[in-house]
């Protein structure tokens, strides 16, 4: 009888339904259990260890249209926020509003950031209190604003984005400009990246961590970092420049985005890589607009 067995035999076997979007949110979270097939992610057995239990747990609480189901059975207690490294946090929560997208918590002596947002209810807004609460609120771009305005009020955090997409944001009060970088907080530097749209920011914090949005992830298929070149809304031109000036601009060992995969490296080896992702752009030609035909 495999390890699974029992659970099924319970009652409490997991499944994810065919609502399911291909955000890519619960193969992050749970990779040796889900798999992508037939453009949706499908388990490809249950879980086998406590360990594996609980990524399933987390990819359940963080799928924004609620496809992973589990039968009755305890909960872990708080799976979020998760710790990813020193004081930066995955906030899982994902939002369909945001078509399921990743946000995080870096807690701060100045006061901590939320780097776009989760989606809101008080429970979580709740788990962040017990944290410090939210200083500064760093949207990416425009496609990840939904909450930011409830976790804003809440928590009296001040709202940061770029004037190109102030639209999608219009109670926000820091508001960044053209193409020159900002500091934020000491070791927080904004940097706009116009190209996904026309105020798509990076965030880099001690040199270490890169808050990418929808700019730039690490593709689990081509093992290297990607664009999400087929979910361009601006300018191609612009994203191959905001990328060159990103590498002469700065260094870092994470990169962390809002779609995609995450992933940590030592700097010189990202920094390489993203100059190579610039001539991989350069001689290839533009693709159509197509969501689906990203490559996770």
């Amino acid at each position: 009888m495999s390890a699974a067995e029992p659970r099924r035999r319970a009652g409490r076997a997991w499944e994810i339904g065919e609502n399911c979007v291909n955000c890519d949110v619960a193969r992050q979270l749970a990779p040796e259990t889900v798999v992508e097939a037939d453009a949706r992610s499908v388990l490809a057995r249950q879980p086998a260890d406590a360990a594996e239990e609980l990524a399933l747990h987390r990819a359940a609480l963080a799928c924004p249209v609620r496809a992973i189901r589990r039968g009755p059975g305890p909960v872990p207690t708080a799976p979020f926020p998760m710790r990813l490294d020193r004081e930066v946090y995955l906030c899982g929560h994902n939002s369909a509003r945001t078509f399921g997208a990743n946000a995080y918590l870096v807690r701060r002596p100045e006061g901590n950031l939320l780097v776009d947002t989760p989606r809101w209810t008080s429970a979580v807004a709740a788990s962040y209190e017990g944290l410090g609460g939210i200083a500064h609120i760093l949207l990416t771009h425009r496609d990840h604003t939904a909450h930011a305005q409830r976790f804003a009020e809440h928590f009296g955090a001040r709202v940061w984005i770029h004037e190109g997409d102030k639209d999608a944001a219009p109670y926000a009060g820091m508001v960044l400009r053209g193409t020159e970088p900002v500091v934020v907080l000491p070791g927080v530097t904004a940097r706009p990246v116009p190209g996904h749209t026309r105020g798509s920011v990076v965030y880099v914090v001690d040199e270490r961590y890169c808050f990418t949005g929808d700019t730039l992830y690490w593709s689990r298929t081509a093992q290297d970092l990607e664009v999400f070149e087929t979910v361009l809304w601006y300018s191609r031109a612009e994203l191959v420049g905001s990328l060159l000036r990103l590498a002469g601009q700065a260094r870092f060992s994470w990169v962390l985005p809002g779609h995609g995969d995450r992933c940590h490296r030592p700097a010189e080896e990202l920094h390489e890589r993203l100059l190579d992702l610039v001539a991989r752009m350069q001689g290839r030609p533009p693709q159509p607009l197509d969501i689906g035909a990203v490559e996770w």
